[in-house]
């Protein structure tokens, strides 16, 4: 293993970052002012390489990208659909995903990405509460939307991009056959259509780790604010090739696969991932295509380094990053020691683009999200708006009274009651808790509901699980509180042992007495439950939910 790392370091957070902080113009379109333009610029630079766990690969160069999303718009255009509409679109990680992505933009119309894990109910529910008009899929899916078409009166249109089924619009056979092929030429109405950074571009829905997921409107500003997270957090520039692994469903797909790589002019690297998957598919990937940024859940960082990393030539890798949930410090020690490279995190929300982050010029700071990103005025307010001492934690809120950051989303569609809890006053209030350092660093506490009071005391989830993560018996855990009739809560931790641990009293007790060691005494998990699995998100969060339910009621969620 080869490694030699370009990190800057400094005595603090006080970094500046010329260009930024990322001002919207009045009109803008991502499709047509960064991918047609880098297709005029370069008609050979690449956009994307896209491989399957097959090992076939494709290559698209962003003038390929221009045309094909030409074309798809048009096709969109015949079939009805057109500025202001609603389309669903559910693909796995194929290329036409992007394709279409682009064709709505260049039209004006609202998409929805949502994940391919979703169930006929889970369909149901977005497509009536967003009034989709038309939903774009594959083979795979498509039964599913064939289930509930009926129930869902909104929806009057359904592309196939990969196949033919009954009272379907093939995409393959529409662009194949000359004679009524759209044409490879602009939109015809490219001329008329200039979207307002302020017109809604894309709904996505929030994971829905404690409640049922809402609908998030994202405006065509949130594609220029991820150059925040392209640039100073994955350190991208045009000469790089950057992978983030992400279901196209997921808000981190868009935040690591799409805007902000493409706007700096960086390749993306798709690995199309079906069926059963291991973690150590992608080292060899990463090794041989040269992967200069990598992203990827901690999920999937505390798998890799169940393997000896050391066997990788990781010469061309310079910047490693992470977000979604906390991170243990135990994976960050793991990775470093095996590569050469710090692992940097960031926060930011499904409403929000990266807006906190350990960018490119700050010393990462293991087990802290980072600092403020430019142009994003971050408080900690306690229960009353006021902000709260150094070092103490409160709620993370967003100034918005001198404009909002680009990126920030909307509103919450057809929720007033979700838009008065999180915009108040000046403010916007993310629902999470942090604490901050005298150097301006963020420490991720937890979700707000999520925070467990036992005998006075207020024990942030987040600290637990990242001691009890560094023993090693431990593969991943979540921890919540438990009903406790003398101490109103007490803290308990569901706990994955690692491969050669059997779940025993004595193991219990060994867990227990590390923790007090690891953190302040009082935080210890009283109670620890063995499990096979924990319940998470399409976008591999903990639902803390699901725990604090089985601890309150008994009630279990369904195990792998």
């Amino acid at each position: 293993m080869k490694k030699t790392s370009n990190e800057k370091t400094v005595a603090n957070a006080k970094v500046s970052y010329p260009g930024f902080p990322v001002i919207a113009p009045e009109y803008c379109n991502f499709a047509y002012d960064v991918v047609d333009k880098w297709a005029e610029t370069d008609r050979n630079k690449l956009a994307m390489i896209w491989l399957d766990q097959e090992g076939h690969e494709k290559r698209y160069t962003f003038y390929d990208m221009s045309r094909l999303s030409n074309q798809a718009a048009n096709l969109l255009l015949r079939l009805g659909i057109s500025r202001g509409d609603r389309v669903f679109l559910m693909l796995p990680r194929l290329p036409e995903w992007w394709i279409f992505s682009l064709a709505m933009i260049k039209l004006g119309v609202v998409q929805c990405p949502s994940p391919t894990l979703l169930t006929p109910h889970d369909i149901k529910y977005r497509v009536r509460a967003g009034k989709f008009q038309m939903v774009i899929t594959d083979t795979e899916n498509a039964a599913k939307f064939d289930e509930i078409f009926d129930d869902c009166p909104s929806l009057h249109s359904r592309i196939l991009v990969d196949g033919e089924r009954p009272a379907w619009v093939s995409y393959r056979r529409e662009i194949s056959e000359p004679l009524t092929s759209p044409s490879r030429r602009a939109v015809k109405s490219a001329e008329l259509i200039r979207t307002k950074s302020t017109d809604p571009m894309l709904f996505l829905f929030t994971s829905g780790t404690s409640k049922n997921p809402k609908m998030v409107q994202h405006n065509y500003a949130y594609a220029l604010g991820h150059r925040i997270t392209a640039q100073l957090w994955h350190g991208l520039g045009p000469n790089d090739l950057h992978m983030t692994i992400s279901d196209t469903g997921w808000g981190k797909n868009l935040w690591g696969n799409f805007f902000g790589q493409w706007e700096v002019g960086s390749c993306l690297l798709i690995y199309d991932i079906r069926g059963k998957f291991h973690a150590n598919e992608l080292l060899p990937i990463i090794e041989k295509y040269d992967v200069t940024s990598f992203c990827a859940p901690p999920t999937i960082y505390r798998m890799l380094t169940l393997n000896d990393l050391s066997r990788f030539d990781f010469s061309e890798l310079r910047h490693c990053t992470t977000a979604g949930e906390p991170i243990q410090t135990e994976t960050i020690r793991l990775w470093r020691e095996g590569t050469g490279i710090p692992l940097r995190e960031a926060y930011g929300q499904t409403e929000t683009v990266c807006m906190i982050g350990t960018f490119t010029g700050i010393t990462p700071r293991p087990g802290s999200m980072g600092v403020a990103a430019p142009g994003w005025e971050i408080e900690l307010h306690d229960e009353n708006g006021d902000p709260v001492p150094e070092g103490e934690d409160g709620r993370i809120a967003v100034r918005i009274s001198s404009g909002r950051p680009a990126g920030l989303f909307d509103c919450y569609v057809a929720n007033e009651q979700e838009n008065k809890s999180s915009f108040i006053g000046d403010f916007y209030y993310t629902g999470d808790r942090a604490h901050r350092d005298a150097d301006g660093y963020f420490w991720f506490v937890g979700r707000s509901d999520d925070i467990i009071k036992s005998s006075g005391y207020r024990i942030g989830p987040s600290e637990v699980e990242d001691a009890l993560v560094r023993h090693p018996a431990v593969f991943e855990t979540g921890v919540v509180g438990s009903p406790d009739p003398l101490r109103g809560m007490r803290v308990k931790a569901y706990i994955v042992l690692k491969p050669g641990f059997e779940p025993t009293e004595t193991l219990v007790r060994e867990i227990q007495n590390f923790v007090k060691h690891e953190t302040a005494p009082y935080k210890y998990p009283r109670e620890i439950e063995f499990v096979h699995d924990l319940p998470k998100t399409f976008s591999g969060k903990i639902k803390h939910d699901a725990l604090r339910r089985h601890a309150e009621t008994g009630e279990m969620w369904q195990e792998k």
